[in-house]
């Protein structure tokens, strides 16, 4: 088990958590096959402070992966099924008229909804109108809900998981690039493999499913959160983080030529951050206390794929995000990880000048 205490040098926190990584992995494969990559994007999220959107076909054990993890870390769950006629209200709470029963006055009072939770299941987001999708941008961003003028915090740490079914679009509302942008990554779930999807099979129609052992506490999680924001970044791999996202801009100075002629928007500045961030979170994983450029490029997919806005030249061209991410990370230049502080700048020069 992980302990809390400050007093740890990083180093060995790190070592320490890469075991305990090993052990979750461990523990959530006696109720979940495969979806390892899964998994580790789902972690880094989680590490990360940030929120997660996770998209694919029905039967992929979406809910069951995020119902497993919160109850290995000892996280509060909640799962909000999010359908046409959902109500703001039925995610944040709502004003009720209650009475004293010593005195007979009555006032209002505010019942909390169940975005009161460590972990917030929002199961087919897209489901449910704007105006109730919007309900989850003020908890998402600032970790609080406002009733009646007045804010309420959210207990920390404080996740949204959300799920999306790719493979039906009528009837549903399609999530603003502005919330998007507020999960740190998109996980894409496949179909399993043939041994895989067999196993699947025989676990889950010969018995229930396994009773998992807590691994971490929620005061761990919490300290995990805080060893990843203060890990240290060399900077260029800073400057690797910003260009990337910066490459992916079109009509904008240093866009590549390629996001010209395909996208309409690209990235924003949080997608540097989530590249950071999931950096430092994936090298937690691997027992380090630095990440690489091979840290950022492999969380890459996730943090870019919903945030790059195809335009129609791209759509007529068979052009897909993935496409453009692959595109994105083969042109752009990675730091020499073992260069000398030179070295380092001639990369940055050199960097910033190249399209």
């Amino acid at each position: 088990m992980v302990t809390a205490t400050e007093q740890i040098p990083d180093a060995v926190r790190a070592e320490r958590f890469a075991e305990t990584a090993r052990k979750l992995r461990s523990e959530l494969s006696r109720r979940i096959v495969g979806l390892s990559p899964v998994i580790d994007e789902l972690l880094v999220a989680l590490l990360s402070g940030g929120h997660g959107l996770l998209v694919g076909v029905p039967g992929l054990a979406k809910t069951l992966l995020i119902q497993s993890v919160a109850e290995l870390l000892e996280l509060s769950f909640r799962r909000i099924q999010f359908t046409p006629d959902l109500m703001p209200s039925d995610i944040v709470g709502t004003e009720v008229l209650v009475r004293d029963t010593d005195s007979g006055e009555r006032s209002f009072e505010f019942m909390r909804g169940p975005v009161f939770a460590n972990v917030v299941l929002a199961d087919e987001i897209n489901r449910t109108p704007p105006k109730t999708q919007a309900a989850l941008m003020e908890a998402m961003e600032e970790r609080q809900v406002t009733s009646v003028g007045q804010r309420y915090p959210l207990t920390a740490p404080f996740f949204v998981l959300a799920t999306q079914n790719p493979i039906e679009q009528e009837g549903t509302y399609p999530l603003p690039a502005a919330q998007l942008d507020r999960f740190l990554v998109n996980i894409r779930l496949d179909y399993p493999d043939f041994e895989e999807e067999r196993k699947i099979v025989r676990m889950t129609t010969t018995r229930d499913p396994a009773k998992l052992s807590p691994v971490l506490s929620r005061e761990d999680v919490l300290s995990l959160i805080g060893l990843v924001r203060s890990l240290p970044v060399a900077p260029e791999i800073l400057a690797y983080a910003v260009l990337l996202a910066r490459r992916s801009r079109p009509g904008r100075k240093g866009a590549a030529d390629f996001a010209n002629e395909w996208l309409s928007w690209g990235a924003g500045p949080r997608a540097a951050q989530a590249l950071v961030l999931g950096g430092k979170a994936r090298a937690l994983l691997d027992g380090r206390t630095m990440p690489s450029s091979a840290d950022l490029r492999a969380v890459a997919p996730a943090v870019f794929r919903h945030r790059l806005i195809l335009n129609f030249q791209a759509q007529a061209d068979g052009i897909d995000n993935e496409h453009v991410i692959e595109r994105l990370l083969l042109t752009t230049p990675a730091p020499d990880r073992d260069g000398t502080a030179a070295r380092s700048r001639s990369f940055l020069s050199r960097l910033f000048g190249r399209r």
